[in-house]
């Protein structure tokens, strides 16, 4: 279902240093030379793997000569397929300048300069699709049910959207017929060092959401866990093993009357999945983060990500899949964004950096570390949660959300699990679980 690649662009992504390319073209093999007079998707990826291949073989050379090729296809203002291989390409090549930086003269420090967004630029920016939008609405609205009966409810928010979701909610409470629940959000003093990037501090962010909530009428405490790591400790900003040792010694103090949920928003693929320790039967972070999450004994987990999965340490797996999932909002800004859009730019070079981690980095610094929704389930259930399915109220609250977006957005059921769709494709799921151990129905 991906776009089709209009055959003879000729405009190339810019390249601090064009020596790179300057190698025969004649000198490509045979396999290489069946794509040279049909560039579509499908010889797009041939060719990417064709490179990280030579890459991984240390053949600059081929590597070089397949660059060439991918430079003049690629674009950073042309249809879907041409915008997505000019951040492949820089990846690519961020890739090479680490692997033999004295092969390859380019500076690969990053591919792109990070700007901050104002707190109105990030509601603009999550507007655009519904990738963030699906995960908001599903969660609140089982959030909303959930807590039905409480006077109090306390949030423990792990999310990269800066607490956009909660201002919904809020106005959801407010309306409440029994009147409003009071409301604490607890948020990590850290986040992950991803896109989108906010200008404030999470503090004044909590200072914005308590003024809000004022104006509506809902009694509102904002928490920021305090964490103060050694900074000689790691080079890593967010600091995985602090913040999960700042839950296993959370006190919350809930009293009976009170409900805690643990919402999960596109951060659980940024613990680490391999055991955290020489021995392969070590538990990872990610699953020592869940049987934390459980012990707290929470009323309701949400649970949202994207549906693919980057796991594998196989670099070309990572390229087949990555290139044929993030087409997705590639050809979804297509439908309603011009190809000069400043908006569009932005968002797609947030993606960008996403694909740079994916591909041009190993180990430790590979932080995008996404499973499939199938794969999270199963491990959700390894870790004692039980899946609870979403209601006709939920279902009905994202459909109507998604009326709002191009046509081509759809959602399914997959079992307990809502799904996003473009074109019938999977993008972002989402679930809702309860500690299996004592819940009742």
């Amino acid at each position: 279902m991906k776009a089709e690649l209009r055959g003879n662009a000729t405009s190339s992504i810019y390249l601090q240093n064009l020596s790179l390319f300057n190698t025969q073209q004649s000198s490509l093999s045979g396999a290489l030379k069946g794509c040279l007079g049909s560039l579509d998707a499908a010889c797009i990826e041939k060719l990417l793997l064709h490179c990280a291949s030579a890459l991984e073989r240390n053949d600059v050379t081929l590597a070089q000569q397949v660059m060439w090729v991918l430079n003049n296809v690629a674009s950073s203002t042309g249809d879907p397929n041409q915008r997505l291989t000019s951040w492949f390409l820089k990846a690519l090549i961020s890739r090479a300048s680490r692997l033999c930086p004295t092969a390859v003269n380019f500076n690969g420090n990053g591919i792109v300069e990070r700007r901050l967004m104002s707190v109105t630029e990030l509601a603009v920016y999550v507007d655009l699709i519904p990738w963030h939008r699906f995960g908001y609405c599903a969660a609140n609205s089982a959030i909303y049910r959930a807590i039905q009966g409480y006077s109090r409810v306390h949030i423990l928010d792990f999310s990269i959207t800066h607490c956009m979701q909660w201002p919904t909610l809020i106005d959801a409470l407010a309306k409440r017929p029994e009147g409003p629940p009071s409301l604490k959000i607890t948020v990590p003093s850290c986040r992950p060092p991803v896109p989108p990037l906010l200008n404030v501090t999470s503090e004044e962010i909590g200072l914005r959401l308590g003024n809000f909530a004022k104006f509506r009428d809902v009694p509102f405490e904002f928490i920021v866990l305090d964490d103060s790591p050694n900074a000689s400790e790691s080079d890593n900003p967010f600091h995985f093993e602090s913040i999960l040792s700042q839950l296993s010694s959370l006190d919350l103090n809930l009293a009976d009357d009170e409900a805690l949920v643990i919402n999960c928003q596109n951060w659980v693929r940024y613990l680490c999945d391999e055991p955290n320790g020489v021995d392969s039967r070590d538990a990872s972070l990610r699953d020592i983060f869940l049987d934390i999450i459980k012990a707290l004994d929470p009323n309701l987990v949400i649970l949202v990500d994207e549906d693919v999965d980057l796991c594998e340490p196989s670099l070309a797996s990572r390229i087949t899949t990555c290139f044929n999932y993030l087409w997705i909002p590639f050809d979804a800004l297509e439908t309603f964004l011009p190809k000069d859009s400043c908006q569009r730019l932005e968002y797609e070079s947030d993606i960008g950096h996403k694909i740079e981690n994916i591909i041009g980095f190993e180990g430790f610094q590979r932080i995008e570390r996404l499973e499939l929704g199938s794969k999270l389930v199963q491990r959700m259930k390894n870790a004692g949660f039980l899946s609870l399915p979403f209601g006709e109220e939920t279902v009905s609250e994202v459909k109507s959300l998604l009326d709002e977006h191009a046509s081509g957005w759809g959602m399914k059921r997959e079992e307990d699990t809502l799904v996003l769709t473009w074109k019938g494709h999977n993008s972002v799921f989402a679930t809702v679980w309860v500690p299996s151990n004592g819940y009742v129905n």
